[in-house]
């Protein structure tokens, strides 16, 4: 897995070298600068107006950041900058709106573009949460042998009239697409985020934890004695 990867799904990826967690960690207060502050606010704000408090649209915002952007800015930075592709996606920034205000007020004259159209997402959501409730009983039980999919298919559509919907970024891992594993529990049933962070509507399916053994997911190499568990959609996963 040397191929480049969403920054979000780190999983399995290589080159990254030794993880260190640090000996001794000192409690350190929430914001370490003022702008982090500041930068949590504008960002809660943008969720609140502009996505309805759509977490999975915040998600899909962070995970389309640059490698550079993702992982040197720090926490706080990744928001920052996850909130501003919020705002440019609905329309109430144009793009690159916030670096010429920034040079401009260094003192470059450089102009500031257009006001884009507004394309603000009409959404508000069914329920509070991501919890919801499915009239269709769960496809699979403990015990039942399936496969993690390399690629979930369309979304079925809410009435028989309508066409398939389609997908925007999809939550199963990377590292565990394809691989054979074993469910071992059925969880309450949850909004799909891969159409809920595209305001495709909630989608909510049935969630399992699957057990995979450490060798089908890291190769022969990897202990056996291992086993790794992961909470996947329905539509993640395919009997075998």
């Amino acid at each position: 897995m040397d191929d480049p990867v969403d920054p979000s799904d780190l999983g399995g990826a290589s080159g990254w070298g030794r993880v260190t967690a640090p000996a001794d960690v000192e409690p350190e207060p929430p914001f370490g600068e003022r702008w982090q502050g500041r930068a949590f606010a504008l960002t809660a704000l943008t969720m609140g107006r502009i996505s309805g408090r759509n977490l999975d649209a915040f998600r899909h915002a962070l995970s389309r950041l640059d490698r550079t952007r993702y992982l040197d800015d720090g926490y706080y930075g990744r928001w920052l900058h996850a909130a501003e592709l919020m705002l440019v996606d609905s329309g109430v920034l144009a793009r690159g709106a916030v670096e010429a205000r920034a040079r401009r007020g260094r003192g470059e004259d450089v102009p500031e573009p257009a006001d884009p159209p507004v394309a603000k997402p009409d959404y508000a959501p069914t329920a509070p949460g991501s919890l919801r409730t499915v009239d269709a009983g769960p496809r699979f039980a403990p015990g039942d042998p399936v496969r993690a999919r390399r690629e979930p298919p369309d979304v079925a559509p809410p009435a028989p009239s309508a066409g398939p919907v389609g997908r925007g970024p999809c939550k199963l891992p990377r590292y565990l697409r394809g691989t054979p594993g074993a469910v071992t529990a059925v969880r309450p049933a949850h909004v799909l985020p891969d159409t809920h962070a595209v305001f495709a509507g909630e989608h909510p399916e049935h969630v399992y934890t699957v057990a995979f053994a450490a060798p089908d997911v890291w190769g022969p190499g990897a202990d056996p004695h291992v086993t790794v568990h992961a909470d996947l959609f329905e539509s993640y996963l395919e009997p075998r």
